[in-house]
């Protein structure tokens, strides 16, 4: 009989880093693998689904207006407390550091199913930075008894951790996503913007310790960059959160070369690395994705958990000041030089062949665990 696995997702990261996981997982008969969403986000988890062809068996529906972390850890709890009751899983499968992750994780741990936990082992050692990620992978990782480790510094932090799971190092998922849709060129227009005629600086801003003061010196830090180089323009996706989006607005909008979008799909987004000049981001993934195309990331950030990205050279961290994001960008917009060593850097998150890995770690645990 085939082994039954509970690959469980709420928002577009998530997504988008199992689907290679779940394309490999649903290919191979030795597994039964059903695909939970909790409906922590919606359209941009449906876009991502559609892109790479995906159905889910199970949709919990938590979306609510204004949720809380209390609302989306409660409503995942419960709804997954009667789904793995019903479905009886004999691994569930998460990833990351959301609260749909840690949610999934807590309540498999009660149910006393194995975890399996995708891009394991990151830490900043600061619990409230970022919030509630940093928690949120800590706990997971005392919870799985499988840890698939994204880089050898990951592997390292769960040493370090003392967990009771078995470590592999296996690359992160994100690279397999990223190449296949990378390899179809996919196209990202965008109204009046020509790729052509700007070095276009793509941003994107969300995190929720970037609120408020440090968004305002961000988008100060943007304007900055944009009237030292007028040969630049801003690509700025905006986030759906109106905390995010409306001082974005307010401070960007009127700007003749500042095109703020709704938020891209993913092969837009991939269509956008591939074009752009250099990427200003406080997003985790886009850390691990420009690289592999061979763009410079300046990190809008005081802490990272992907220190691996700036040690190769393939990141920098700057904060949020718009002193140092101007100067930052200034360095790599005005120098030839230090832009081609941050854009061939080697990067360090992975080869394409991750979802392969857990894969076949996954299929040899069963087996041993049959033996035994």
């Amino acid at each position: 009989m085939p082994h039954r696995i509970c690959i469980i997702l709420g928002t577009r990261p998530e997504a988008i880093k199992l689907a290679p996981v779940i394309q490999r997982f649903r290919a191979n008969p030795a597994f039964d693998t059903q695909v939970v969403l909790t409906g922590q986000h919606r359209e941009m988890v449906d876009q991502v689904m559609q892109l790479f062809h995906l159905t889910a068996n199970r949709d919990l529906a938590i979306m609510q207006p204004q949720q809380s972390l209390t609302d989306i850890t409660c409503l995942s709890l419960r709804g997954l407390e009667a789904l793995f009751a019903e479905l009886n899983p004999q691994m569930v499968l998460v990833q990351g550091d959301t609260t749909t992750a840690f949610a999934a994780a807590l309540a498999a741990f009660y149910q006393k199913i194995p975890v399996g936990h995708v891009e394991a082992g990151l830490r900043t050692d600061n619990l409230f930075n970022p919030f509630p990620e940093e928690a949120n992978r800590r706990l997971i990782s005392q919870i799985a008894q499988l840890n698939f480790a994204p880089t050898e510094l990951a592997v390292q932090h769960l040493q370090q951790s003392g967990v009771t799971g078995k470590i592999h190092k296996t690359g992160n998922t994100v690279i397999d996503a990223l190449l296949t849709v990378a390899a179809r060129h996919p196209d990202c227009p965008v109204p009046n913007l020509n790729w052509d005629h700007y070095r276009v600086l793509l941003a994107t801003v969300h995190r929720r310790e970037n609120w408020g003061a440090p968004l305002q010196d961000i988008a100060q830090g943007f304007l900055a960059v944009l009237d030292k180089f007028p040969d630049t323009a801003l690509l700025l996706p905006l986030h759906r959160n109106p905390t995010v989006r409306e001082p974005l607005t307010a401070l960007l909008g009127d700007h003749p070369r500042v095109y703020l979008t709704e938020p891209l799909d993913y092969a837009e987004l991939v269509g956008a690395i591939q074009r752009c000049y250099l990427l200003l981001t406080d997003s985790g993934g886009i850390q691990e994705e420009a690289p592999s195309l061979g763009k410079p990331v300046l990190v809008l950030r005081e802490t990272t958990e992907r220190p691996e990205a700036v040690t190769a050279g393939t990141a920098r961290l700057i904060g949020t000041r718009p002193d140092d994001i101007l100067a930052a960008a200034a360095s790599l917009l005005g120098s030839a030089d230090a832009y081609s060593a941050m854009a061939n850097a080697v990067n360090p998150f992975g080869d394409g062949r991750a979802a392969e890995r857990i894969e076949a770690i996954v299929q040899d645990y069963f087996r041993r665990t049959t033996v035994a």
